[in-house]
């Protein structure tokens, strides 16, 4: 990610326990809806909860090999969509990266428009929660079109780059 910051940062990652219960849960919600986690899906989220902020697919390509091996590109992709298409991850368009999502990780959380705060000074990115999109599916409806995903994304500064600034 961004990397201009000259001062220090403390950006938690989740700890093995919450990657566990957060894959657990993921997997309840496939069985749920009739889907398989299958391994490669499984280790594409596990890669994006334990990272903590975004990752490109090619950084998830190579550390997908837990014993060092890189995976081969359509099965990170092929997993990543999946994910993506279910609500469990989500593409940031503008920094081209892939996050797994944060807001609602439990068994009953469905797809929803993503919005993200992306900090173009350190990189550090949060999901929060979406504007109502009223206007927008209005106006999708108006054009005939069926909206699949949305995600917002607002590029600024985070507070501690702020507070250094």
């Amino acid at each position: 990610m961004a990397s201009s910051c000259d001062h220090e940062h403390h950006h938690d990652r989740p700890g093995a326990e919450a990657v566990v219960r957060a894959l657990d849960a993921a997997e309840g919600r496939c069985v749920a809806e009739g889907e398989r986690m299958t391994a490669p899906r499984r280790r594409v989220l596990e890669l994006l909860l334990a990272a903590g902020e975004p990752v490109k697919a090619y950084d998830l390509i190579a550390r997908y090999g837990e014993d060092g091996q890189a995976a081969k590109p359509p099965t990170v992709y092929r997993a990543l969509e999946f994910l993506e298409r279910k609500g469990m991850a989500h593409r940031i368009a503008s920094i081209s990266a892939y996050v797994a999502c944060t807001a609602g990780n439990d068994a009953e959380a469905l797809p929803h428009a993503a919005a993200f705060l992306i900090c173009d000074c350190c990189g550090a990115t949060e999901e929060v929660l979406a504007p109502s999109g009223q206007t927008f599916s209005l106006a999708a409806d108006t054009a005939g079109y069926a909206i699949e995903r949305t995600t917002i994304e607002g590029h600024g500064r985070c507070p501690a780059c702020r507070v250094a600034a």
